[in-house]
């Protein structure tokens, strides 16, 4: 909608220009008027004002007249019948469309929140909707709404820390939410609103402030991240361990490789009580299996083939994509 309005504004204003060009023009060659006192007959000829004539027209002035103020008369009633259509045409898809958001977020279930759709916001909503997981944004800015909804999310403009907002965007039925707000005062306040509205909800955040990473976790946050310690940490291993780094990156990001890292859990009747060494991940799939984190919350690195897999357990492993998917399909029985 906003090229389109962009296209009427230009066309409005260029019709209203060569209007207002060829009247100089005409006063000039058929009433021998001076080049402003030709301009400003033209104004207010075209808008209707009712002045009286600059100085007397002749024969031929007058027929000019005459075919300026239809001309004119026709774009300047064409101009505001334009402007009249795209207001209507703005709110009623305004109200419909927060219609259809409202159906098509009440029809959600296990989707995800991101709270602010700044740089943080904007980086973990991508990854959301790479993995094709259902996303709603919430963000205050309507610049930054329209991005979101172009990205493919489904986008409110709110305040993403009053209840009846959560409540709008589905929290009750929501799998997780990412608070990416500016202030770690702000992402507090989300997460406590969150988890009374939602206790289930697995929710992450970002702390701006060392201090502030235990307040989060204990307002229900289950991972915290400092992005500040956090790029150093890179920063750091980009130098000391720079091949790591880099296969670290394409692995979790992306970046080059065909590979990426996903955590599966296993409820397949198929695989319960089988070793890794049954089920030959590697040699069927070209999968790695590098960890397994069991029902319990134990986490087991880099399991040996006699690792029996129990209900519950995800693992969490490394291929290429489709493969991943072959593998989710085997363990947990559909993707």
């Amino acid at each position: 909608m906003e090229r389109t309005l962009t296209r009427r504004v230009a066309a409005i204003a260029g019709l209203v220009l060569l209007t207002i060009i060829f009247g100089t023009i005409g006063f000039v060659l058929f009433a021998d008027y001076t080049v402003f006192d030709a301009f400003y007959m033209t104004l207010i000829t075209i808008s209707t004002v009712g002045y009286q004539e600059v100085r007397p027209l002749t024969l031929g002035g007058r027929v000019f007249n005459s075919i300026l103020i239809l001309v004119g008369v026709t774009v300047m009633f064409f101009a505001v019948g334009i402007i009249t259509q795209t207001i209507i045409e703005l709110g009623l898809q305004d109200r419909f469309g927060r219609r259809r958001r409202k159906r098509m977020i009440d029809q959600l279930h296990d989707h995800f929140i991101v709270c602010g759709y700044g740089r943080v916001g904007r980086n973990a909503a991508q990854e959301i909707l790479r993995a094709g997981a259902p996303l709603v944004v919430i963000d205050r800015s309507e610049a930054r709404t329209e991005q979101a909804q172009l990205s493919g999310a489904l986008a409110l403009m709110a305040d993403s820390t009053r209840d009846e907002t959560l409540r709008a965007a589905g929290i009750a039925r929501a799998r997780g939410l990412v608070s990416a707000l500016a202030t770690d005062a702000d992402n507090l306040f989300v997460i406590l609103s969150a988890k009374t509205l939602n206790p289930k909800l697995t929710v992450v955040t970002r702390a701006s402030e060392e201090e502030a990473q235990e307040k989060l976790r204990r307002a229900g946050a289950e991972t915290v991240f400092a992005p500040f310690s956090m790029t150093g940490h890179r920063l750091a291993n980009a130098l000391l361990r720079p091949h790591v780094s880099t296969f670290l990156d394409s692995a979790t990001m992306t970046m080059g490789l065909d590979v990426a890292i996903e955590q599966v859990q296993v409820r397949s009747s198929a695989v319960r009580s089988k070793s890794l060494k049954d089920l030959h991940l590697n040699r069927d799939l070209g999968v790695i299996v590098l960890a397994i984190r069991s029902a319990d919350g134990q986490m087991m690195f880099n399991p040996v083939a006699e690792t029996v897999l129990a209900e519950g357990d995800y693992l969490i492993a490394m291929g290429a994509m489709p493969n991943l998917q072959k593998l989710e399909k085997l363990v947990a029985g559909s993707r």
